[in-house]
């Protein structure tokens, strides 16, 4: 590659690099914020439809997707069908199996009233996702191709074709990898399709979320028979898929490790040095370099993809670390405490459902009560934020006693020890003037409605 490429490349990457603390808590690509989805779906519009087909769309672009893309073109045989006919055929099963997957997820929410993204508070399934990002960071890399063996491919293609087969199940397998990224659109979709116990709508709503998700394999893989054949070119892409793959198994186990998270910074600095070290990574070697080259050429390739990954998880991390410095001091985590105290004080509550893994609730922190106006208000409350990220019997428990189905959910308590009804709960990531708004009202709004009796 010309050295203007690189320089070229590098300046590119420094840029996405600086801008992605911004990005990682503002809700771009759709993985911070609900799109509106919460309060669409409660008014019943088939708006929420269209907006969780987009929501799948911006999904699509998140890099716990994204990446995916080389996998949808060759692992199934797009690439290699012998017409745009079968290679449109084996992209829609692929389509349809991840359809398949979270559709089965609006279902379950539907029939159990559990609603997906807890299990992500486990380390060792985030620990398994990591290490499947990592091996398959691994295979862009060239250490080993990703294709059935060459008996099981003879097996299904006695029962129908291992590439009809092949690429539905790689949909199914897809759509379990993408899950942990695919943020509060999903999880405000199923939050309400758990409390509206509809099945159907449950099945409906995932099923065009799963379509959005989808669109973008779909696109690439019908039409990937006219793309140009693999060149130097192919390997840079490749390389950026597993660059890409590796930075988030690092984003997965650094969110995992509560130790790792003090090593970030929340200084707006952090964030160009990190962008310094990631555009450098790609000067060394990182995209250009070969694994299979010269024993220098690996060293620097190798060198290139550790800083180029450093740089990236170090940014998310900054952007992490902003979100909770933005958030207000004055929470209490103890749930029999601060009732108490609200009791004695003759204070209203504020309740807040949070988890560290929740991209929606750190967004929530940092545009609502980060907010002056909003803290301002909130000092005549009890604050109480009840920590989820790991599962716990007393965490359960609590969820239950206020019938909570997903994050990030926050309720109000009044004065008199009434909650507002569960259909003014905050249940997505709104601004700071839409949160001053709700506890302006809290009294009010139990003086016209039935609120449940908390005390």
């Amino acid at each position: 590659m010309r050295l203007l490429s690189r320089l070229l490349l590098a300046a590119i990457v420094f840029a996405v690099v600086a801008a992605l603390p911004a990005l990682s808590t503002s809700g771009g690509a759709g993985a911070a914020t609900d799109l509106g989805l919460a309060r669409h779906l409660a008014e019943g519009s088939l708006v929420a439809f269209l907006i969780a087909f987009g929501g799948g769309v911006l999904t699509s672009l998140t890099p716990c997707v994204y990446p995916l893309i080389p996998i949808t073109v060759s692992v199934f045989g797009a690439r290699s069908a012998r017409s745009r006919r079968e290679a449109m055929l084996l992209s829609g099963l692929y389509v349809l199996g991840i359809a398949a997957m979270y559709s089965a997820l609006g279902v379950g929410a539907a029939v159990t009233g559990k609603a997906f993204g807890s299990v992500m508070q486990n380390p060792w399934v985030i620990g398994f996702v990591a290490l499947i990002f990592a091996a398959m960071a691994a295979s862009m890399f060239g250490a080993f191709d990703l294709q059935l063996p060459a008996s099981l491919q003879t097996r299904l293609s006695a029962v129908g074709g291992a590439g009809r087969a092949g690429a539905f199940g790689m949909g199914l397998v897809a759509g379990i990898i993408a899950a942990p990224c695919t943020g509060p659109v999903l999880a405000a979709a199923l939050a309400f399709v758990a409390t509206k116990g509809s099945v159907a709508f449950g099945f409906g709503i995932m099923f065009a979320y799963a379509l959005g998700i989808g669109l973008l394999f779909f696109a690439i893989g019908a039409f990937s028979v006219s793309l140009p054949k693999s060149g130097p070119w192919m390997e840079t892409v490749k390389s950026a898929f597993g660059v890409a793959l590796l930075a988030a198994a690092g984003i997965f186990l650094s969110r995992a490790l509560p130790g790792v998270r003090d090593v970030f910074s929340a200084a707006h600095g952090a964030a160009w040095i990190a962008a310094a070290v990631a555009a450098t990574g790609v000067l060394v070697g990182a995209l250009h370099a070969s694994f299979g080259g010269p024993v220098r050429e690996r060293l620097l390739k190798g060198a290139g993809v550790a800083l180029t990954v450093v740089g990236v998880v170090y940014a998310i991390g900054a952007g992490d670390a902003r979100s909770a410095a933005a958030s207000p001091k004055v929470w209490e985590h103890d749930e029999a405490a601060a009732l108490a105290r609200a009791r004695a004080e003759g204070k209203p509550v504020v309740i807040d459902f949070w988890a560290d893994w929740c991209a929606a609730c750190k967004e929530l922190d940092r545009d609502a009560w980060a907010d002056p106006a909003v803290q301002d208000a909130a000092s005549r409350f009890v604050m109480l934020k009840i920590d989820a990220t790991e599962e716990s019997p007393e965490v359960e428990a609590i969820w239950e006693k206020y019938g909570i189905v997903g994050m990030p959910t926050v309720l109000f308590i009044d004065s008199s020890g009434r909650e507002l009804p569960a259909d003014t709960r905050v249940q997505s990531a709104i601004p700071g003037r839409e949160m001053l708004k709700r506890l302006e009202s809290v009294d009010s709004l139990c003086a016209v409605a039935t609120c449940v009796t908390r005390w």
